[in-house]
């Protein structure tokens, strides 16, 4: 199965944003037992490629590691060196996408108006970040896959608990979740690699209907 249809197919992409280089494989680990395969490290961490190659060591294919906060090819570009199976962008660079594709990750731009929408898709990108999602909420992936039913959405931003499911019966065919699930804020300690864990599994039920 391909990166893409394992995002599809496990729905949640946990973003690991502002962690300290030394936390990370311990929350990949806390996300893991809470049933997460999808992780995005944000580009911003510091030593981050080794951060990617550590992960990707660490879960031996189990788990699928993409990078975030991606604003240009040559970051694109390294972190797929690096072993990033995704890359994510807030906004929509073409030039990033057509990089992506290149060398045979999943290109999946921030866009948020229907224009930047069908810009991204329509230059090679799989699969696309609406972000902020929170800023239109679930009702606007609805209204959004009216005129454009073919493209594949992915809600980032204030999606949580409350509102996850409601993204989903909407059409969203993935999302990311940030500090909803992983808040870097906090001290990266048993207690708080439990609550990820637990967070997590939360998440994963809602989506099993176990709710």
């Amino acid at each position: 199965m391909d990166t893409f249809q394992q995002i599809k197919e496990h729905k949640l992409v946990a973003v690991i944003r502002g962690a300290k280089g030394e936390d990370v494989v311990s929350i990949a680990k806390a996300l893991y037992e809470g049933d997460i395969r999808i992780l995005e490290i944000t580009a911003e961490t510091p030593n981050v490629l080794s951060l990617i190659e550590e992960v990707n060591a660490e879960f031996n294919g189990e788990v699928i590691v993409g990078a975030g906060t991606v604003l240009d090819p040559e970051t694109a570009k390294a972190a797929i060196m690096a072993g990033a199976k995704f890359i994510f962008s807030p906004t929509v660079n073409i030039e990033t996408i057509t990089i992506t594709k290149r060398y045979g990750a999943v290109s999946i731009p921030g866009a948020l108006t229907p224009t930047e929408i069908l810009t991204a898709y329509e230059h090679g990108a799989d699969l696309i970040k609406v972000f902020p999602a929170n800023v239109m909420g679930p009702a606007y992936m609805k209204d959004i896959h009216g005129p454009l039913p073919h493209i594949p959405l992915m809600p980032t931003g204030g999606v949580d608990l409350t509102n996850i499911k409601h993204y989903f019966e909407s059409g969203s065919v993935a999302a990311g979740l940030g500090s909803s699930l992983v808040n870097t804020k906090k001290v990266i300690d048993a207690d708080a690699l439990n609550d990820i864990t637990v967070r997590a599994k939360q998440f994963v039920q809602i989506l099993k209907g176990d709710d």
